[in-house]
């Protein structure tokens, strides 16, 4: 509120266009941060923690909500699974970590909703489902990394964030080839994982597909995104009032 209230000052003191903007839409765009032109149509899967998006994007503005998450966000569900181990917050990055060491193979979790034949994401599942492992592994008592073999920790890291990627890449190319686009994009704080950067970008070059992913220093909520996303709606034509309320619930399309 003290932010949004200084920018409206400035633009009044200074007669300068006050723009409103969708935190969503700073990382819808940002994959485009370090291209030249416009906004290609495409199919953008916007994953943090607490959205799992995938959008259908003509141009500036013009965005359709093709799927999202029906309980946890894809980011949330890392971080509940990494408290679950004992790891330190924020989780995504732990287990990401713990993972490289791990095989992805080794435990057989659930991929939510993968042949709903929609664009819908369900990750509660998947994180009740490392619950349970973890008590069976632990004989019932409260799970924890000391509780478990370095490798054991490893592996549940590795087959969890498996099948949590598996579900986002699959969803996120069935989506482009069913609108017809050619690219793909990625943003959003779990943007950041390289493993699902890896996975969704060979998966996008065996479908001929383009991918763009946002530069990992503009993945997690950030001010060059928004400026960016600002800029390219007033070259756009829009601008917004300075009577404008704070709108936390605002739509993104």
């Amino acid at each position: 509120m003290i932010g949004a209230s200084i920018a409206k000052g400035l633009s009044i003191g200074l007669g300068q266009p006050y723009l409103a903007v969708n935190h969503l839409e700073g990382h819808l765009l940002s994959p485009f941060f370090e291209s030249v032109g416009e906004i290609e149509p495409n199919v953008s899967l916007i994953v943090s923690g607490g959205h799992t998006l995938l959008v259908d994007v003509s141009g500036v503005n013009a965005y359709r909500i093709l799927g999202q998450t029906l309980d946890d966000a894809a980011g949330e569900a890392f971080d509940k699974v990494a408290k679950m181990l004992g790891l330190p917050y924020p989780g995504g990055p732990e287990i990401e970590r713990h993972a490289r060491s791990g095989n992805p193979a080794r435990f057989n979790f659930p991929r939510s909703m993968l042949d709903s034949r929609d664009h819908n994401f369900s990750f509660s599942g998947l994180k009740t489902a490392v619950r349970y492992l973890l008590l069976k592994l632990t004989n019932g008592s409260a799970p924890s990394a000391e509780q478990l073999e370095t490798q054991t920790l490893d592996d549940v890291c590795a087959s969890f964030q498996q099948a949590a990627v598996e579900v986002l890449v699959q969803k996120a190319i069935t989506a482009a080839k069913a609108r017809e686009v050619g690219v793909v994009t990625l943003s959003g704080g779990v943007s950041c994982n390289r493993e699902l950067r890896a996975q969704l970008g060979s998966a996008c070059n065996r479908a001929g597909l383009r991918f763009l992913a946002a530069p990992k220093v503009l993945a997690t909520d950030n001010a060059a995104m928004i400026a960016f996303a600002a800029g390219l709606r007033f070259g756009s034509g829009f601008i917004s009032s300075v009577a404008e309320e704070i709108d936390p619930n605002l739509k993104l399309a």
